[in-house]
């Protein structure tokens, strides 16, 4: 029965796990509408037949074409009930949409997390290893992926039919999106968004592979374009590292030359900023008294306006990054943000993690503060204060 809707309503192949459920929400409300349209259909039939009215021409005396009301009619009974059927509808058609709604929001915890960024008229995709490709996504068949989205220009929406999933991508924003491809396969992405001349251009596609053929792949990609900041602040890389750096090891680089260590430490000591040490996925409280997990999507808000979720006890004195940092580099700070999640908050004196695998020497973050600027004396110059910036 699926196979022959899905034909007979020419959709493209069922290739993600959700593709089939939305289908199935897709023919209940086709066969319902049709079947209503059809019943609509035959009463008024059946009112055009049963009450018809002749021309009356050779009656004696001729009929009276005066409008007349007839007593009696439909019962009140026979109105509610129709009317509650169809407000029944309506809500079984509402939960299941919604849950739906839910699933497709809430990645699984496992999901490997790819960053996108749409311009126009091309999408380009950095891989949690720091790895880049563009116009080619390649994701492993039967894993739960997460994409992390935005825009370098304009509105763009990223759209695998294939996968029956569709998300505006907005520049200044970060949305998100999960799917899993069931099985290896290729399968187009459009941009479902009117973005300029080349819209009709602006393709790509998914790539899923095996699990073996999907670590060959990704180890072969060139390293992302992570450089190349849009105004106002340099952070160079001039020749290619000795060995390929993961994301993460981007967003220390990042982190470190845009001057973000003056104000957040890595190891969970207080300082000017909140830490980031086991910063990720913790319930952040607010200052107007509410709380917010701090997920990609608060993290990259915190960076373009910082003074809109501000972090309780911490003073709104944090620079807006806006414009000073690509798409990229809030990803790969992201990530790195992502690699501290394990480190305990304010542990009092413990010591620095680990550099994330691939960084070039970094200073201590406790000790001064980006290259060229003045260092303190020491890790404890200065006094942990309370007050500063959200992360």
């Amino acid at each position: 029965m699926n196979e022959f809707m899905r034909r007979l309503l020419m959709l493209p192949p069922q290739a993600s796990t959700m593709a089939r459920s939305i289908d199935y929400l897709h023919y209940f409300v086709i066969i319902t509408t049709m079947i209503g349209a059809a019943g609509v259909a035959a009463l008024a039939l059946y009112f055009i037949v049963r009450y018809r009215e002749g021309t009356g021409r050779g009656t004696n005396p001729p009929p009276d074409m005066r409008p007349h009301h007839a007593r009696g009619g439909v019962s009140l009974w026979f109105e509610l009930s129709v009317f509650g059927s169809l407000l029944a509808l309506f809500v079984t058609w509402w939960i299941i949409g919604f849950s739906q709604f839910i699933r497709i929001w809430e990645p699984p915890p496992d999901s490997m997390t790819i960053y996108v960024v749409g311009k126009q008229w091309m999408w380009s995709f950095a891989y949690p290893h720091g790895g880049g490709s563009v116009g080619v996504l390649y994701v492993p068949a039967g894993h739960p992926v997460k994409l992390l989205m935005t825009s370098r220009d304009v509105i763009h929406s990223f759209y695998v039919p294939d996968f029956r999933l569709k998300a505006d991508v907005v520049p200044g924003r970060t949305t998100q999106l999960w799917f899993e491809a069931n099985q290896p396969g290729r399968h187009r992405i459009f941009c479902a968004e009117m973005c300029g001349p080349g819209h009709s251009e602006m393709r790509a596609e998914v790539v899923a592979l095996p699990d073996a053929d999907y670590e060959r792949t990704i180890q072969g990609l060139a390293p992302a374009q992570i450089s190349g900041p849009v105004q106002g602040l340099a952070i160079p890389f001039e020749a290619d590292p000795p060995e390929p750096l993961s994301l993460a090891a981007m967003g220390q680089r990042v982190a470190a030359e845009a001057g973000c260590f003056r104000c957040h430490t890595v190891d969970g000591t207080p300082h000017i900023g909140p830490t980031w040490a086991g910063l990720y996925e913790a319930t952040i409280p607010l200052q107007d008294g509410t709380q917010v997990v701090a997920d990609d999507a608060y993290l990259t808000r915190s960076m373009m306006d910082p003074a809109a979720e501000l972090h309780r006890g911490f003073l709104a004195v944090m620079p807006s990054y806006q414009g000073l940092l690509t798409a990229p580099q809030i990803g790969a700070i992201v990530q790195y943000i992502h690699v501290l999640g394990d480190v305990s908050r304010y542990p009092g004196e413990a010591p620095l993690p680990a550099p994330v695998r691939g960084t070039v020497p970094l200073v201590n973050p406790l000790e001064g503060t980006a290259p060229g600027e003045p260092r303190a004396a020491g890790p404890r110059a200065a006094r942990p204060n309370p007050t500063g910036a959200t992360p």
